[in-house]
């Protein structure tokens, strides 16, 4: 028998940048622990696969796309849930982008680009899906914070500075809407190897620093951040407010390892 505060049944959730890497995988978590999950995405025929696989669980899903740069789709996909399902109990943010540029080659249209989708994009979402949460008095709502959200990491600037934004905007809001039922949390994923920065990891010295870096010796596997998406999710959580969860292996627990 499971931990009854755990389970989703008759929660409905929308999962933002879930048609791959992290956020398909925590919308899978989602279905797989009671939840009806909409995955969304830019691309419709990607969104059709994740929900495909959210609906082989038993769970209902709505298909539409939303891109976090326009306010207007966000809206439109959150009429389009709520005309289906009713209503939107849980939001977890995750579309994200990252570019490695030495600092003083970046352009300032790369680093608005990044703050534009992870900073100001994330921003976007909350604004469209928090006032129903609001009006009912319980929500969740899950940012995709990074280990940048607390250390610097070299030659991301764009990136480290959203990233520690996303932390903040997390903070701020679960000041001011947690009084109104709504609890606002991040997790921070630590080193996770994913088919975008397989590259970047494997068999390179950033990837063997990151490896000595992480106590328990070993990258993860993005699997194991559904927990804390569940957890965060949930009635468990009901007390959690403004927090930043860090799933790193230890990472940032971590000075000399060796």
């Amino acid at each position: 028998m499971g931990f009854p505060g755990l389970d989703l049944e008759g929660k409905v959730a929308v999962v933002v940048g879930a048609t791959s890497g992290i956020g398909r995988v925590l919308a899978l978590g989602l279905a797989r622990a009671g939840a009806d999950v909409v995955p969304t995405g830019r691309r419709l025929s990607h969104v059709d696969e994740v929900a495909g696989a959210v609906e082989s669980m038993g769970r209902r899903t709505v298909r539409v796309a939303c891109d976090v740069t326009d306010a207007g789709s966000l809206d439109a996909a959150r009429q389009a849930v709520e005309k289906a399902l009713g209503r939107v109990d849980i939001l977890v943010n995750s579309a994200g982008r990252t570019k490695r540029t030495p600092t003083l080659e970046l352009p300032e249209s790369e680093w608005a680009d990044i703050l534009e989708t992870n900073l100001t994009g994330t921003l976007r979402a909350c604004r469209a899906f928090a006032p129903g949460m609001l009006a009912r008095g319980w929500g969740r709502i899950i940012n995709i914070a990074s280990l940048a959200s607390f250390v610097g990491l070299f030659e991301v600037a764009a990136y480290t500075a959203s990233k520690a934004g996303v932390a903040g905007l997390t903070r701020a809001l679960a000041v001011e809407w947690g009084p109104r039922g709504v609890n606002v949390n991040a997790i921070a994923p630590g080193v996770f190897r994913t088919d975008f920065n397989q590259a970047l990891l494997d068999g390179t010295a950033r990837g063997q620093e990151f490896l000595t870096r992480t106590p328990l010796g070993r990258f993860g596997s993005i699997e194991e951040l559904q927990g804390a998406a569940v957890f965060l999710a949930s009635d468990a959580a009901s007390f959690v407010n403004g927090e930043v969860l860090a799933v790193d292996g230890g990472f940032l627990a971590s000075g000399v390892n060796r």
